[in-house]
């Protein structure tokens, strides 16, 4: 169990974490020409426009999961363990899903709205977490870990809203936009 001034320090980090990706997003976007915004990521399928709006994406999934995993949570645990199996039965669908609709989200949000989703979206997390009593920070799910690589089997909401700091960090290093690496 986190203790209360461990919850404290930890929602401060997070949310400082998540505060910094969108500065970071914003920087990107402001220093990306035209060019290097439809050209090949590192590593993956996407341009670096479709790359960006899929990093943005990990905040909107997660704002997503926070009440699944609020419900699940509350669940007997075989209930849990067995949704998750679930959803690790359905990983082929999800990851052609999580690719066509990073190509088509980047249409719709593209560089010149995905800031401000990010923005948007970042706050409400900031403010979720603000708001979390501290033993819901500490109940959990089990996770369908072929999905991404940042999920473990079972995930705190803690957990959750750490994950689209790592998911961002992680595709962050796949961009081909000549920009310094985020620290």
């Amino acid at each position: 169990m986190v203790s209360a001034g461990g919850a404290d320090e930890s929602r401060a980090v997070i949310a400082g974490q998540l505060a910094g990706c969108c500065r970071d997003l914003h920087a990107l976007l402001a220093g990306a020409s035209t060019a290097g915004l439809r050209a090949s990521s590192s590593g993956t399928r996407w341009t670096n426009e479709q790359l960006l709006f899929h990093m943005v994406f990990g905040f909107l999934v997660v704002r997503r999961l926070l009440p699944l995993v609020r419900l699940v949570g509350r669940l007997p645990a075989p209930v849990g363990r067995a949704f998750a199996r679930l959803l690790n039965a359905g990983v082929g669908p999800f990851h052609v899903v999580n690719f066509l609709g990073s190509c088509a989200g980047a249409l719709v949000f593209n560089a010149g709205r995905m800031g401000w989703l990010c923005d948007r979206t970042v706050a409400g997390l900031m403010a979720g977490l603000a708001s979390e009593p501290e033993q819901a920070l500490t109940r959990g799910m089990p996770f369908p870990v072929g999905w991404d690589p940042y999920f473990t089997s079972f995930m705190t909401l803690l957990d959750v809203y750490r994950y689209p700091v790592l998911h961002y960090r992680h595709h962050r290093a796949q961009l081909t936009l000549g920009q310094p690496d985020f620290p």
